[in-house]
């Protein structure tokens, strides 16, 4: 479900007239998120560390109400639920997009969310997902202890979704962090709202 917003009430009207006209308006934040407490939760109950953090990834954006928010033509709309449509690395060594739906509870968001991996993983090509705007865009790279990201993108298509990377965990003095992207449209949100984010992110990793 979905509601139109009142742009002409709205108290960041002219931020979103002043940014949507630009031919790049998404900007993008890298911080590093300390996960020593989720990783050890993780390998102490046997889960699945990709799906912990997702998890609560999409618990924090469905939280903070601009991420939520999703341009269509001259139109602003608010979704009461945002999903993540991922990518999943294959055996092959390519990926395949997949579609995973929000659940609240993580016992209920792993059992969905494994079924679609694992159909990813067993087929071939992209396959995007057909889920319209009310998602994210995520990404993992393992691999790479980034301190920047930018992403491959259609200017021509009209996009909004934020898109939210992360990349490899290392460890320091028993700490371990790994680094975290968002890169969302400044018409819709500023860098307040990213700070939300990366605070209440943290907090949830903490077990918040």
């Amino acid at each position: 479900m979905k509601k139109e917003l009142n742009i002409e009430e709205w108290a960041r009207k002219d931020h979103f007239h002043f940014f949507r006209e630009f031919d790049e308006p998404f900007f993008g934040v890298c911080s590093d998120v300390d996960c020593t407490t989720a990783y050890q939760l993780c390998k102490e109950s046997k889960q699945s560390f990709f799906l912990f953090y997702l998890h609560k990834t999409l618990k924090a954006v469905n939280q903070i109400k601009p991420f939520r928010y999703r341009i269509d033509g001259e139109k602003v709309f608010v979704y009461d639920q945002i999903h993540a449509s991922p990518t999943i690395n294959r055996p092959d060594g390519t990926f395949g997009f997949a579609y995973i739906s929000y659940r609240p509870h993580f016992e209920a968001f792993t059992k969905q969310a494994q079924k679609e991996i694992e159909k990813v993983r067993n087929s071939s090509g992209l396959k995007p997902a057909t889920s319209g705007e009310n998602v994210i865009h995520f990404s993992a790279l393992p691999w790479i202890d980034f301190t920047s990201i930018s992403h491959a993108r259609h200017f021509d298509f009209a996009d909004s979704c934020p898109k939210i990377s992360v990349g490899k965990m290392t460890q320091q003095n028993r700490q371990k962090t790994m680094p975290v992207s968002v890169h969302v449209h400044h018409a819709l949100m500023d860098g307040k709202h990213v700070g939300q984010f990366f605070d209440l992110f943290q907090k949830l990793m903490d077990g918040g």
